[in-house]
């Protein structure tokens, strides 16, 4: 008698929570908008993700709160971790931490599907650009102008005036543009990027002391009590 052939046994998947399937969802949007940019319709993006349309809009009512959602995880979560925080930490060198944080910062936006949905998003005039702007300007150059202004024996309350604020602008959008040579144009760079960093910085840092010499916005010293 001959034997009964084997069946190969179904591995039953298992299933996603509401949490899990609402951050695959992201995930993969984030990988589309990166190769196709934001044109593509909500019925072409369920498709993409292998989904009903319905079912997308029970997570997502409409793609604008899904680009919201691809916001919030590809660009500032990773953000969260500290790395601005830690700028403002007086007890080490100033140049010491600008370093590492452009290398802890770069080591996150440096990829192919970061570039390309912030140039997407800027490109089509989307908010998710400009609210990012907004960020680095308000959490990451005015904590380093800050940083700066106090290295350099200024004060530091107040707002970053308008040169500050571009010299800083210079220095960031320098080191960004390294990574759209790099990743986006397939360009040849200077392949040492903590080189690459510390040679940026040499320039910001000489320029912002030419103009803290030139400010008379000086920090007052201790008063001394005469004995």
């Amino acid at each position: 008698m001959r034997k009964a052939e084997l069946k190969p046994r179904r591995v039953k998947q298992r299933r996603l929570s509401a949490d899990d399937r609402r951050s695959q969802f992201v995930a993969k949007a984030a990988e589309l908008f990166a190769e196709e940019g934001f044109a593509v319709g909500t019925r072409a993006l369920a498709r993409k993700l292998g989904v009903t349309q319905p079912l997308l809009y029970r997570y997502f009512p409409s793609k604008d709160d899904l680009i919201k959602e691809v916001y919030q995880q590809v660009y500032l979560g990773p953000l969260e971790t500290g790395w601005e925080k830690s700028l403002s930490d007086r007890s080490r060198p100033l140049r010491l931490r600008l370093q590492e944080f452009y290398q802890a910062y770069t080591d996150t936006i440096f990829t192919r599907k970061w570039l390309r949905i912030y140039l997407y998003s800027g490109l089509k005039g989307l908010d998710i650009n400009r609210w990012y702007v907004g960020m680095v300007k308000d959490k990451i150059l005015t904590r380093i102008i800050r940083e700066c202004r106090h290295d350099a024996g200024l004060t530091v309350q107040g707002r970053p005036s308008a040169t500050e604020l571009e010299l800083a602008w210079v220095f960031h959008g320098g080191i960004f543009y390294y990574g759209v040579r790099k990743y986006i144009y397939e360009a040849p760079v200077l392949e040492d990027k903590a080189q690459m960093i510390s040679d940026a910085l040499d320039i910001f840092l000489a320029g912002f002391e030419r103009l803290a010499e030139s400010s008379t916005d000086r920090r007052q010293g201790p008063i001394k009590v005469a004995v």
